[in-house]
């Protein structure tokens, strides 16, 4: 691919993966293999568009009072511990298994998302701004909706932890950040509205990409002719995409994650057949 597309790419994958909450790299990342690239070099240039995004959206989501700093801390710390093994063992994975798998993921990622009720507890009187936010000390908080606010507290934290570690696996063996498996099980397993969930994953997800990074750093993976356009089209993408995700009902914000997951697997079992 050229410098131009490449760039292009970066940019509506990095702007789809801040509005879902899951990383645009589950897309890119493939996108790259069918071109022709090798998936040993576009999956560090996926981590790099994981983390470029993560940066770009965080002011915006920060704004909305949607990011809950603890929560992405605790989760990313487990996610993080999963990418450095992923990184390290991704020298000895099958390809064609590794790319099914991820299609899997995907797809039950896309059920969990389509089929659930909607986490999002019941509105209050809007607090004062000093009051929104996350809840210090606790894994809970409270964000402000069109007619006041929603409180929220995360649940089952050791089987969101689990499913944080995998993710953290996943992005470490593909490139991807891991983030269409943290968004899915922060709702459904960890009860935190979708809105948070999606949030919370896009603001924290370069935290694990970086650690896999200093791995692929070491080993000498990572291409610089191509890393300059995927950084700049993430960096762009991933503010459109969080200004997007944030004029959105959680609704919306649902269903297309829903559907993009479906797209992306598709796009896998592709690419392993």
């Amino acid at each position: 691919m050229t410098t131009p597309e490449i760039l292009g790419l970066a940019l509506v994958t990095s702007a789809l993966g801040a509005f879902g909450g899951l990383g645009g790299a589950i897309i890119l990342v493939p996108a790259l293999v069918l071109s022709g690239m090798p998936a040993a070099q576009a999956a560090p240039l996926g981590l790099l568009s994981v983390a470029a995004g993560s940066l770009a959206a965080g002011p915006t989501q920060l704004r909305e009072r949607t990011v809950n700093h603890r929560l992405g801390v605790t989760t990313e710390t487990a996610a993080s511990a999963g990418a450095v093994a992923g990184a390290l063992l991704s020298g000895a994975v099958n390809e064609t298994f590794l790319i099914r798998f991820l299609a899997v993921v995907a797809l039950i990622g896309a059920a969990a998302s389509g089929l659930r009720n909607d986490v999002e507890g019941l509105v209050v009187e809007r607090p004062p701004d000093i009051d929104l936010g996350e809840e210090r000390g606790a894994l809970a908080g409270t964000y402000p909706v069109p007619d006041g606010a929603t409180a929220y507290a995360a649940h089952h934290l050791p089987a969101g932890l689990a499913a944080m570690s995998t993710a953290g696996l996943t992005a470490g063996l593909a490139g991807a950040s891991g983030g269409f498996i943290k968004t899915p099980a922060t709702t459904e397993i960890m009860k935190v509205p979708v809105k948070v969930a999606a949030s919370t994953t896009t603001f924290t997800t370069g935290v694990s990409a970086a650690a896999a990074l200093i791995v692929l750093i070491i080993h000498g993976r990572i291409d610089l002719d191509h890393a300059a356009p995927v950084l700049v089209g993430s960096l762009v993408g991933g503010q459109f995409g969080a200004r997007l995700q944030a004029r959105f009902e959680p609704r919306a914000v649902r269903v297309a994650l829903g559907v993009i997951l479906v797209v992306v697997s598709g796009v896998l079992f592709a690419r392993a057949s």
